[in-house]
C-alpha cells in the first residue's frame, strides 16, 4: 500500500510543473538555482521562451501523430531557443530525431504533451521526478499556461521596482528601456498582470514571493515555497549549487547577499525616484515598499510627455 501511495505521489508531481515568473531583474534566476538544488525538482538553468509561441501556433504544424510534423516542432523549438536546448538542459542531449522517436513511441500527439515530455525527460535524466521552468515573461500568459498545464503551479517573485529599473538600465540592450517612467510602467505591467491572474487561480496554484524577503530570511521564504509545492524542505536550497557561468548574475556565484536591495536609495537621483513613484507608486505601496514621495501626483501633461517618448521610440 505504501509503495502505491508513493507511486501516486510521484505521478502527481510529474503532472504539476512549476513556473517561476515575474518582472525582469526581479530575482527569478536566484530562486531558479535554489529550487534546482532540491533533490526532487529539475530546473533548467536558462529560460525556455518557446513554450508560449509553440502553444499559440500549434495548428500550423498539423497532425502531431506524424513523425515529420513532430520533427518540425522540435526544429522550430531549436531555432527559437538553441542556446537553452544546447546548454541549459542537463539531463538529456537535445536531438530532434531521437526525441521525436520517443514522442511517437509514447503516443503523444499534442503540443503541450511534447513540451511536457521534453522537460520530463530532462528531469528523469537528472534523477528527479518533477520539472519546472523559469521564464519571467510567462507571467503575462498565466491563463494560457494554466489552460494547457492545468496542474501547474506558479511562483511570482516580486522585487522593488526601483531596483529592477536600475538593473534594467544596466542591460538596456536586452529590454529597450529608454527612461525611468518607461521602466516603471514596464515593471508595473508585469507585476499587476501577475497579481490579477494569480488571484483568479487561488492560493493552491499561485504564490507571491518578495525578493527582499528571500534575501533577508531565505529559510522562511523557501519553507513557504516548499509548503506551496508540497515538497520537503532541504538545507541545499539555501546552500544552493553556485553557477560557474560568467554570463550569470554574480549573486549565483557567491552566498546570498542581503545587501542586494534598496540600491535605488543611493544610485537613483531624487528626480528619478519621484518619476518612478509617480508612475507606479500604487503598485509599490501594494507590496509594502516605502515611498519617498507618497503625496506626489504626476500631472497628466508629464505623463503624456513620457508616453509620447515611448511611442516615438517604438516607432523608430
Amino acid at each position: 500500500m505504501n509503495h502505491i501511495m508513493e507511486t501516486n505521489k510521484v505521478n502527481k508531481k510529474e503532472k504539476a510543473p512549476i513556473f517561476i515568473v515575474g518582472a525582469p531583474r526581479s530575482g527569478t534566476t536566484l530562486l531558479q538555482y535554489m529550487l534546482r538544488s532540491h533533490p526532487d525538482i529539475c530546473m533548467p538553468t536558462g529560460e525556455s521562451h518557446f513554450i508560449i509561441p509553440l502553444l499559440k501556433n500549434s495548428e500550423r504544424f498539423g497532425d502531431l501523430s506524424r513523425l515529420e510534423n513532430v520533427k518540425n516542432v522540435l526544429s522550430e523549438m531549436y531555432n527559437q531557443s538553441q542556446s537553452f536546448l544546447d546548454t541549459d538542459l542537463h539531463g538529456i542531449h537535445f536531438d530532434v530525431d531521437s526525441i521525436a522517436k520517443i514522442i511517437l513511441e509514447r503516443d503523444i500527439n499534442s503540443m503541450e504533451g511534447i513540451i511536457s515530455l521534453l522537460f520530463q525527460l530532462n528531469a528523469t535524466g537528472e534523477g528527479k521526478a518533477r520539472w519546472g521552468d523559469k521564464t519571467p515573461y510567462y507571467v503575462l500568459h498565466i491563463p494560457y499556461l494554466k489552460k494547457y498545464f492545468p496542474d501547474a503551479k506558479f511562483i511570482h517573485i516580486i522585487r522593488d521596482g526601483r531596483d529592477c529599473a536600475l538593473s534594467m538600465f544596466n542591460r538596456q540592450n536586452d529590454f529597450g528601456i529608454i527612461n525611468v517612467y518607461h521602466a516603471a510602467k514596464y515593471w508595473q505591467q508585469y507585476v499587476e498582470i501577475g497579481y490579477e491572474e494569480g488571484r483568479k487561480l487561488g492560493k493552491e496554484d499561485y504564490l507571491e514571493l518578495r525578493y527582499e524577503d528571500l534575501l533577508n530570511d531565505p529559510e522562511v521564504s523557501l519553507r513557504k515555497v516548499c509548503d506551496f509545492l508540497d515538497e520537503s524542505f532541504y538545507d541545499s536550497l539555501i546552500n544552493f549549487k553556485k553557477s560557474s557561468g560568467q554570463g550569470k548574475t554574480p549573486l549565483l556565484q557567491s552566498p546570498i547577499q542581503k545587501q542586494n536591495q534598496n540600491k535605488w536609495k543611493k544610485e537613483m537621483s531624487f528626480h528619478s525616484i519621484k518619476i518612478f513613484e509617480g508612475a507606479a507608486g500604487s503598485t509599490l505601496k501594494k507590496y509594502e515598499y516605502e515611498l519617498m514621495n507618497p503625496s506626489y501626483k504626476m500631472s497628466w501633461l508629464l505623463r503624456a510627455y513620457y508616453r509620447g517618448l515611448i511611442i516615438m521610440n517604438n516607432n523608430t
